[in-house]
């Protein structure tokens, strides 16, 4: 049985490599490490199918080096502590240090990570490693202070449509094959940027075809042999944040064709509904706020309704409160005054309540003077009578609540300013 297209189609050399010319192009910073023949530990990030392994191969091959491989999925303490003494009996002093590539590093714990620390400060190991998620979340800090990060990009359609073509003239198998490229846009549509995933979709479509007749290959073919969501969206990886911040930042920015367009990747990715409400609700609270407070009851009510509706019919009042929130007038002012009031609590600790506010339920307390002096804001005209609410040692400097002037809320900050004079004047 032949290797899988992809595995036949693996570069050897760094001129057949395709994409991240800004690392290993002409003049570029691994290319001359390359070159001269010394490189240092670093971490390789970015999307699956980018060429991780191969690039980690491709510079054992041409250092001329041992190369050690670990998986952080199946391997443990022990494992890395084993190829750790082989590559220490295997190193002599004139050579580069053997390389130890882990591929997935960020699913190592952190006494895996640990176990690593001291081959790699000493040079005993070059620690290559390969992770699709944020290296400053998963890998521990020590570790990521002594390797350099680099970051690997999604293919460009051209790199994509040339390892295409490159695999229809030079794999063994396929130049055997009369084929036709008519159509490549589900083809890239489907693979993500990723180049294993193009290749094993070319592969599935050429082998679904009869083996004496020419293959033809057409956006419609294509999605009849796969027939499933070409969307990447990976609910645990960095993608769905993204994602997701890239919805919340279009809704604050008060873009509602960007923020409808992110739902909809997120709804097409098979996102969970209760999750996008979720967000509304926060975001309805975080950044509209106080200039439009019905924008907190209409996503409340979205969510309400996604609850009840189901799915797919819950999209369209999802819809509605996110070009409702989009359009509305923003403020953060709750948002800043909660966080102010949380800061100041921290470093005050735990201030007495003003003997007026506190209630008094004995007569020990009443004596001790709780409530006295207390007034009932309704017994005044307007509901209100200027006291003390603030702990005592607050009084002169605690300023919580900044209005923003919408105007909704500029109503609010006239009535304030009505009722408290300068305390509230910006």
């Amino acid at each position: 049985m032949s290797e899988p297209l992809a595995e036949r189609m693996r570069p050897r050399t760094l001129d057949d490599y395709v994409g991240q010319r800004h690392l290993v192009g002409e003049g570029a910073v691994l290319r001359k490490m390359i070159d001269a023949g010394r490189i240092s530990s670093f971490i390789l990030w970015g999307p699956p199918g980018v060429g991780k392994t191969t690039l980690a191969q491709i510079i054992a091959n041409k250092l001329e080096t041992p190369f050690y491989t670990l998986s952080a999925v199946t391997s443990g303490v022990k494992d890395v502590r084993d190829v750790i003494e082989r590559a220490r009996s295997n190193r002599f002093f004139s050579s580069a240090s053997p390389i130890l590539f882990i591929d997935e590093i960020h699913r190592f714990s952190k006494s895996q990570q640990d176990s690593l620390l001291g081959a790699v400060e000493r040079g005993v190991v070059t620690l290559i490693g390969a992770t699709t998620e944020n290296p400053s979340f998963e890998v521990i800090r020590p570790l990521l202070s002594r390797c350099q990060l680099y970051v690997l990009k999604s293919l460009e359609k051209d790199d994509l449509l040339a390892l295409v073509n490159r695999a229809l003239k030079e794999d063994v198998v396929l130049r055997e094959r009369k084929i036709t490229l008519k159509e490549h846009g589900a083809m890239l549509r489907y693979s993500g940027g990723d180049a294993r995933k193009l290749l094993n979709i070319l592969e599935l479509v050429v082998e679904s075809a009869d083996a004496s007749s020419e293959v033809v290959i057409t956006d419609q073919l294509v999605e009849d042999r796969l027939q499933q969501n070409p969307l990447a969206y990976d609910k645990d990886g960095e993608m769905h944040y993204d994602i997701i911040s890239a919805f919340i930042k279009s809704i604050r920015g008060s873009d509602p064709d960007a923020a409808l367009y992110w739902m909809a990747r997120m709804i097409e990715g098979g996102e969970d509904p209760e999750f996008i409400a979720r967000r509304l609700v926060i975001s309805a609270s975080e950044d509209i706020g106080l200039a439009n407070p019905n924008a907190l009851l209409l996503a409340n009510a979205a969510f309400d309704a996604v609850m009840k509706i189901g799915w797919p019919e819950g999209r369209i009042p999802l819809a509605e409160a996110v070009v409702y929130l989009a359009t509305s007038p923003k403020s953060n002012s709750a948002y800043l005054g909660i966080d102010s009031a949380l800061a100041n609590v921290k470093q005050t600790g735990n201030l007495p309540v003003p003997l007026h506010l506190r209630n008094a339920p004995t007569k020990l307390m009443k004596d001790l003077g709780y409530h006295d002096g207390y007034k009932y804001s309704h017994d005044f005209p307007g509901h209100f009578v200027e006291q003390q609410y603030l702990p005592d040692d607050l009084m002169q400097t605690a300023r919580f609540w900044h209005a923003q002037h919408s105007p909704a809320e500029e109503k609010l900050y006239q009535n304030m300013l009505s009722k408290w004079g300068d305390r509230f004047k910006e």
